[in-house]
């Protein structure tokens, strides 16, 4: 197993990265390694201040990167030997297994997208969260960004995506989707919503319990919840800030702990053709740890084949 690293993706890369990629090698099994792709002058000191052996870890050296501000299209092609460019010519290549970046968000919908493409049947991939849940175990969120316009069928199919996710990565048996709505009636909503509601509860691939409202978001109603990429993205920010609001007031509790973003890592694009995950801009090495650790999940679950799976049977 390949797990591809872009070490120059962050705020705070490559030094966060490096340290990220260092703590993740301890929990990884021999046959599972990272493919650093970046600077490697910059690396390899970061590496030998901390006394670890850069022969642990493969190289892909290249010095171009694509900015946090730069246009994602115009960057990609512009820039093919950029960081995030090169790992997703490996990946479509097979020569890594799985690509995870903390830089441009939309670089890397676009290189997704341009290079392992979606699964054949899927109209767009997703852009999954993780929600955790006030009595223990944690919800999957989306679309969280990458389609602020949907179509009904789309939510049916992050309905799928999601249920797949949380099955074979949270181990979740029968997953449960509810559809964000503003009421939980079956007639409330836009017309988005509405005719989604249709859609979702005479399909036969996931069960389907209704609309949630917000504040079901944390409850145990449902383990997959699906909208919009639009309210998904400003559920996920207002989500977030709760971990910042209870620093900022001196409160400790263990369920706003959980909001911590560095916990998760990152949010994987689901849908295209391989394992992909964006990190947080922010990430800090906890974060980048984790988000290697979510890679080698989705590559050890074979999750992309159940995907594919579930596709060519509709």
């Amino acid at each position: 197993m390949k797990i591809g690293l872009d070490i120059m993706g962050g705020d705070y890369a490559p030094q966060a990265t490096i340290l990220g990629a260092i703590e993740a090698h301890k929990q990884l099994e021999t046959n599972q390694n990272i493919v650093l792709i970046g600077d490697k002058e910059l690396a390899l000191p970061i590496l030998e201040a901390n006394n670890f052996n850069p022969q642990l870890f493969e190289f892909i050296h290249t010095t171009d990167v694509i900015g946090m501000g730069e246009h994602p299209a115009k960057a990609i092609l512009q820039k093919p030997n950029a960081s995030i460019s090169v790992g997703f010519q490996l990946l479509k290549k097979g020569n890594i297994d799985s690509f995870a970046s903390a830089g441009n968000t939309g670089a890397m919908l676009v290189g997704a997208m341009f290079s392992v493409k979606a699964i054949q049947g899927v109209i767009r991939p997703a852009i999954a969260s993780i929600v955790p849940k006030i009595k223990g175990g944690c919800g999957v969120l989306l679309d969280v960004g990458a389609n602020a316009d949907c179509k009904p069928e789309m939510l049916l199919q992050f309905g799928v995506l999601g249920s797949i996710y949380a099955k074979h990565i949270y181990q979740v048996a029968t997953p449960q989707v509810g559809l964000m709505n503003i009421g939980e009636e079956e007639e409330k909503g836009n017309l988005l919503t509405q005719a989604a509601f249709t859609l979702l509860q005479q399909s036969e691939a996931i069960n389907f319990m209704g609309n949630l409202e917000g504040r079901d978001l944390f409850n145990s109603k449902a383990d997959v919840i699906v909208c919009d990429g639009f309210t998904g993205n400003v559920v996920l920010k207002l989500a977030e800030s709760f971990y910042v609001l209870t620093l900022k007031k001196g409160f400790k509790d263990e369920f706003f702990d959980r909001f911590n973003y560095e916990q998760y890592g990152g949010s994987p694009i689901l849908g295209v053709n391989a394992p992909v995950i964006i990190g947080h801009g922010i990430s800090t090495p906890e974060a980048i740890k984790n988000m290697i650790l979510s890679s080698k999940e989705m590559v050890k679950t074979k999750l992309i084949d159940q995907f594919k799976i579930a596709f060519s049977e509709k």
